[in-house]
């Protein structure tokens, strides 16, 4: 019966792991040679357009940039603020889990409780969360520094090219931010066992798809 355990937790798990993984790999390849297939490629699209739409120094396009701006920074610091929150959180949980995971062990369906892979479930939880935080206190830097020089347009300019480089490297850290603590958040089932890890990989990378992929009706002729 131990070998049952045993085999839940070293099978299970790092197939949902590689599963989400491999999952973003695909997204990553089709948003480099295929990005209108993608809704962050097609955002990043119009977000290259409307930016040289900004160098032409027209005043309300660049009040409305610093406003949009604002929302995604908004949302970022929301992400950074739940991932510190969800830490503080699992360490205060940590504890109280080590006392009490005699319960967990009248199911083989909760996996392995012992001491090191309670540890690896809480550290590996714990890794993806921090990633994430860093990720997202990172975006929040390249945004503000968007901000100032997106309201220099006309003013200063910058080499060419750089302030969209700015803007776009405060997208895509905010991106992976976000989609790191929700990488998280099946590791964190593994609290629950193994099964709760795969299913909840499966529901979360079917949601993302639903989300990244634009769907190939609307591009269909009428």
């Amino acid at each position: 019966m131990g070998g049952a355990i045993v085999y839940l937790d070293s099978v299970l798990v790092p197939l949902s792991l590689f599963f989400t993984i491999g999952y973003h790999a695909y997204l990553w390849h089709n948003l480099r040679h295929k990005p209108s297939v993608t809704s962050i490629g097609i955002n990043m699209l119009k977000r290259r357009a409307w930016l040289r739409q900004l160098n032409q120094g027209d005043d309300k396009k660049g009040m409305l940039a610093v406003q949009s701006l604002r929302n995604t920074l908004m949302f970022t610091i929301l992400t950074g603020t739940v991932t510190i929150l969800v830490t503080i959180s699992l360490a205060a949980l940590t504890n109280n889990a080590f006392n009490a995971n005699h319960i967990l062990t009248t199911t083989e369906l909760f996996g392995s409780q012992s001491g090191r892979i309670m540890v690896l479930k809480y550290g590996s939880a714990s890794i993806f969360l921090v990633a994430s935080f860093l990720c997202s206190s990172m975006a929040v830097g390249f945004l503000v520094d968007a901000n100032f020089l997106i309201n220099a347009i006309g003013e200063f300019t910058p080499a060419a090219g750089y302030t969209e480089a700015v803007v776009e490297r405060g997208f895509t850290m905010a991106v992976v931010g976000n989609r790191v603590l929700c990488v998280a958040f099946p590791m964190m089932m593994w609290i629950f066992g193994p099964l709760p890890v795969a299913l909840s990989s499966l529901a979360m990378v079917w949601a993302l798809y639903e989300l990244d992929f634009v769907s190939a009706t609307i591009y269909r002729p009428v």
